[in-house]
């Protein structure tokens, strides 16, 4: 029996007694989890500077490093996530519709945990605790199999939380990390009967491979090639202060700014402005040929520049003729994750949010908002870019499935 093996039946195992966990106890199990997370964060933060030094050595991109690097402060905040999770309400449990047929049978749909959650993803060691506390909050074992190069981070931090787990009387086996070669990755995608779900969480090559690899169930994140188109009608300084924090509040991030819009009526004006506000920030704009020609100081973009995610201080910007070739440009380049209007007119608003099909259309705001902590929710797995279950950010009720429960007095169907 190979060792992943061994590991998803402890978890199923360890699922079954969380199934079972009243609100009070889970929620207690996580201010005890946040407890431990904090009391190793030396080690923790020790674990992620070793890991951080290699990427570096390795040439690794400084948006991958600042994905990767954990400080005190992120520390406290993820610790403050777990404690967060714990005030929320408890999707388990929950009614969603009940009725009562002709005969008197009673029919309710109720929210229960999946069981044991897969969960496959790149260099973000916050993923580690969010996806323990949320799978633990929602009644889940959950089994984490993130990239080698944060592995001893994640090692640090699952030893935190399997130490939390011990001391508020819970199996440790709920809370796993996977480590071994590729293959370990495709024996994980491919383990029917022993995970129910499986989530990927990272790039488009990881999101594409999973996806493709999988025959477990999979809920499927997306990259976040996210747009701001601003309207003829907009407040330019509104349109230039969200636009300057979607972008810069932390570009490394799946929510952050890719790829700005402008209608062709304020090109002249606003562009510059532009220019102007984004490199003091330090952003380098990278423009079609119409921006080229309004400021030298836009560099020309590439065909491939609108298809993909920076993920860095460098911005793609086009000209459109009107919202319409503003909506065809999202449907062309975008990840169906979050995107923006800015704009004054109510008419262009609505059009926007009915026409643009993401997981999140946001009108004179910034996109740095479409996030599981923003939305009260708590941590989140991911912003999930799928149709089916889950769209958006994926937080507690996301984390379970129902169960039809039908009581009777005798009744038999005629």
């Amino acid at each position: 029996m190979s060792q992943l093996r061994e590991q998803l039946i402890a978890a199923r195992e360890a699922s079954y007694a969380l199934a079972k966990l009243s609100r009070v106890e889970k929620d207690a199990a996580l201010t005890t989890l946040a407890a431990a997370l904090l009391a190793a964060q030396d080690t923790i933060l020790a674990a992620n500077a070793h890991d951080v030094a290699a990427q570096v050595a390795l040439g690794t991109a400084e948006a991958l490093i600042d994905r990767l690097l954990l400080t005190h402060t992120r520390v406290a905040s993820i610790a403050a996530g777990l404690n967060a999770l714990a005030d929320l309400p408890d999707p388990v449990g929950d009614v969603v519709r009940e009725w009562d047929t002709p005969l008197g049978v009673h029919i309710s749909q109720i929210r229960v945990p999946f069981g044991v959650v897969g969960i496959v993803y790149e260099a973000r060691p916050g993923v580690t605790a969010d996806a323990a506390g949320i799978c633990l909050k929602s009644g889940n074992a959950c089994v984490l199999r993130g990239s080698a190069s944060a592995y001893t981070t994640n090692n640090a931090i699952v030893t935190a939380l399997q130490e939390g787990l011990i001391q508020a009387g819970l199996p440790p086996y709920a809370i796993q990390l996977v480590a071994g070669d590729h293959l370990v990755t495709t024996e994980l995608m491919q383990a029917r009967g022993l995970v129910d779900v499986l989530i990927p969480r990272g790039g488009a090559g990881l999101i594409n491979a999973v996806v493709a690899g999988a025959t477990v169930p999979v809920i499927e994140t997306g990259t976040g090639n996210c747009h701001l188109f601003v309207d003829a009608s907009a407040d330019q300084q509104l349109a230039l202060t969200v636009a300057l924090n979607a972008k810069t509040q932390r570009p490394s991030v799946c929510n952050a700014l890719e790829t700005m819009l402008v209608h062709r009526s304020i090109a002249p004006v606003f562009i510059p402005q532009l220019i102007a506000a984004m490199n003091a920030a330090g952003v380098t704009i990278h423009g079609d040929p119409a921006a080229c020609a309004i400021d030298a100081r836009i560099v020309p973009a590439t065909e491939h520049e609108y298809v993909a995610e920076y993920l860095s201080l460098d911005l793609a910007l086009a000209v459109v003729s009107d919202l319409d070739a503003a909506i065809a440009h999202i449907r062309r380049y975008g990840t169906g994750h979050s995107e923006t209007i800015i704009t004054q007119d109510e008419a262009n608003a609505l059009r926007f949010t009915t026409e643009v099909d993401a997981a999140a259309v946001l009108v004179n705001t910034s996109s740095r908002f479409v996030d599981g902590g923003e939305f009260g929710f708590g941590a989140e797995i991911g912003i999930s870019t799928q149709k089916l279950h889950a769209r958006g950010p994926m937080a507690l009720p996301e984390m379970t499935t129902t169960k039809y429960v039908l009581v009777g007095s005798g009744q038999i169907r005629p």
